[in-house]
């Protein structure tokens, strides 16, 4: 069912250039972004530390984009509520960090898109109960923390079967594929049934934006 829904590009502002994001940002916009992704890390769930609700209200006055945000936090429903005020559209949150069915249900009271993520060591079949409630399922493809990492093959498998279990349970969920994503990687997730492209060093690194989304999609 991945030929049906619209492939989407999402440039990850974790490889922008910090010192002029707002530039980045309309960078992305002009080149054909179709939403921006935007990685939250707090330093014990994943050994890195971003940006916070600040920044993410900043992003939110450069652009008119969907901003999807990535909560890879220890207890994210702790700031469900101060992303969905700085302007995110959808939440993303890991189904290793509690108690997932409280984290959807108050996200549907937020009324923003609900996002579920899982590492690479964590069985896909980990979500699958959830499919039916969610809107958007992430495959992390490298081990997060990290931009510029190689794509895990393995991770190909593991999007063909969420996209097989999604087909029964939300034929029309997003499913996302992060992590090493290029143009040689590109026709790959999107044949296993991703249809959302992660993308932060492919291209912000790019001197051709444009050209660079252009080659993601099919």
């Amino acid at each position: 069912m991945a030929e049906t829904l619209k492939i989407k590009i999402a440039p990850s502002i974790l490889a922008a250039d910090f010192s002029k994001l707002g530039q980045e940002i309309t960078r992305a916009e002009q080149a054909g972004a179709d939403l921006l992704h935007v990685d939250i890390m707090d330093g014990h769930f994943v050994p890195n530390l971003t940006i916070g609700p600040d920044v993410v209200r900043a992003v939110r006055r450069w652009t008119s984009l969907p901003l999807d945000v990535h909560l890879m936090i220890e207890n994210p429903d702790r700031f469900f509520n101060s992303f969905c005020q700085a302007g995110a559209n959808a939440i993303i949150f890991h189904v290793e960090t509690g108690d997932v069915s409280k984290g959807i249900e108050t996200l549907r009271r937020f009324g923003v898109e609900c996002g579920l993520s899982l590492n690479p060591e964590t069985p896909i079949e980990a979500v699958f109960d959830y499919l039916g409630d969610i809107d958007i399922l992430l495959v992390m493809s490298v081990h997060p923390g990290f931009g510029g990492q190689n794509f895990i093959p393995e991770s190909l498998q593991r999007i063909k079967k969420a996209r097989q279990e999604a087909t029964r349970a939300n034929p029309k969920l997003d499913i996302a594929v992060d992590g090493g994503i290029n143009d040689q990687t590109a026709p790959e997730v999107i044949a296993a049934g991703a249809n959302v492209l992660v993308a932060g060093t492919a291209l912000f690194r790019s001197k051709n934006m444009a050209d660079s989304i252009k080659r993601l999609r099919p």
